[in-house]
């Protein structure tokens, strides 16, 4: 191979080092929000935020963890945290109507948060997001399963839907994977 050839494929290889490093292939997908037809294209809204990630219903006993939810997304908010809702029915505990599954986020919990359309979170049916997470760290096994992401795309932390969103042990993942921590 010639010099300028190898050196091609060098700076070809490190620009697509860069790109994956700032985007994992998991979160490089738009998803449209709750009772909305607005979407999020996660990599371009997100860029260089630490995520929580959860999979939510609107009937579950966990339910009342979105409160803590939005504590964690106020306290960590201007610290670089996006708190992401994947509404799903994967166990039978979301409302059928999304505008009725939005108004339990949106209303009833006050959320200001974005919570994703309802979708799959596990198997072969999964959306993109909860794929690759699954894949990475295991799928739910049920609702309010909690997943910390660093700013650079690292998954930090796995958490079973019995862990409060405020634990020392998931606000110590936030704080590992906030921006300044992952700088």
């Amino acid at each position: 191979m010639s010099r300028l050839a190898l050196l091609s494929a060098i700076t070809a290889a490190t620009l697509a080092g860069t790109a994956s490093a700032s985007c994992p292939d998991f979160l490089n997908h738009s998803m449209r929000q709750l009772a909305s037809t607005d979407s999020i294209q996660f990599c371009e809204a997100y860029e260089g935020k630490a995520l929580l990630i959860v999979n939510t219903a609107s009937y579950c006993g966990y339910t009342r963890q979105f409160e803590g939810l939005e504590q964690v997304h106020q306290a960590y908010q201007d610290q670089g945290l996006v708190v992401l809702g994947f509404s799903s029915d994967d166990f039978f505990q979301e409302d059928n109507d999304e505008g009725d599954a939005a108004e339990v986020c949106f209303e009833k919990y006050d959320v200001s948060f974005p919570v994703l359309a309802t979708s799959p979170v596990r198997g072969s049916d999964a959306n993109p997001v909860f794929r690759g997470l699954g894949e990475a760290a295991g799928y739910p096994r049920w609702n309010f399963n909690k997943y910390v992401v660093s700013s650079t795309g690292e998954i930090v932390g796995h958490f079973s839907s019995g862990d409060e969103p405020n634990s020392e042990e998931i606000r110590t993942a936030i704080e590992a994977a906030l921006p300044a921590a992952s700088s």
